[in-house]
């Protein structure tokens, strides 16, 4: 079966430092994949590649069978991928609906269909009903620069719904939130439909194990380990690596 993302001998150089070094990852659809590993392993680095963010000097990115190493963001974003950063990123003085709506309007204005009213309403009824899903239907009409931070990762969880992703990028989503909003976050990707692959960048593993089904270990840009939870847990080299403090 055609992976629904391929990514092949990934490399990119900034230099003489090579970030990633032949690199290979495939993402099934609908599967629940961690990349984890130190600061400066390459991961982020890898997300910018298959987001279209970053070309890589050598390799190939693949979705759904189509070659799209040379295509950038918004094309990617077409096709399906859809990316959540470190740092949440959305529209502060627009409300929360507001930010979702303007998010969902690439999908409600269907080509060849120009009808601004309707995409409009399209859009509204898609954001209420992420806003229901994540949580935040009693915050829809605040401005999203008031939210705390966990509440802003989840305005922009539903905001890349919106885009009806095939694949989810997430960037340490659980990065600044309590121990109740990391529950939370999980709770809710594990809900998420299966016609939605995630592919999670995250340094802390109680999260990575509890929601993933297969995890790539990166280290000094090249894949150290690659398996189940339980193989990862299980693997003296990477048990060796972590305590060598390098992963």
């Amino acid at each position: 079966m055609t992976p629904l993302l391929a990514a092949r001998a990934i490399t990119v150089r900034y230099g003489s430092l090579a970030a990633l070094d032949g690199v290979d990852l495939r993402i099934d659809h609908g599967q629940r994949h961690a990349l984890i590993g130190p600061n400066g392993a390459g991961k982020t680095t890898l997300l910018n590649v298959i987001a279209g963010a970053t070309r890589p000097g050598g390799g190939q990115v693949w979705l759904a069978g189509r070659e799209v190493t040379r295509r950038g963001p918004a094309v990617r974003a077409r096709r399906g991928i859809g990316r959540i950063h470190q740092r949440p990123a959305v529209w502060s003085t627009l409300s929360v609906t507001e930010n979702v709506q303007v998010a969902a309007l690439p999908q409600a204005l269907r080509p060849g269909r120009w009808r601004p009213g309707a995409a409009r309403r399209a859009a509204r009824r898609t954001a209420e009903t992420l806003l229901d899903r994540v949580g935040l239907t009693d915050l829809a009409g605040r401005p999203a620069g008031e939210l705390a931070h966990g509440q802003r990762r989840q305005l922009e969880i539903a905001m890349a719904l919106a885009g009806r992703p095939r694949l989810l990028l997430l960037d340490e989503p659980a990065a600044g939130l309590s121990a109740t909003e990391v529950g939370r976050l999980v709770d809710f990707l594990r809900e998420l439909p299966r016609a939605v692959a995630v592919l999670l960048v995250e340094h802390r593993l109680d999260l990575v194990y509890a929601l993933c089904d297969t995890v790539t270990v990166l280290r000094d840009g090249r894949t150290l380990a690659a398996g189940s939870p339980d193989e990862i847990r299980g693997s003296e080299l990477v048990r060796r690596a972590y305590a060598e403090g390098v992963a």
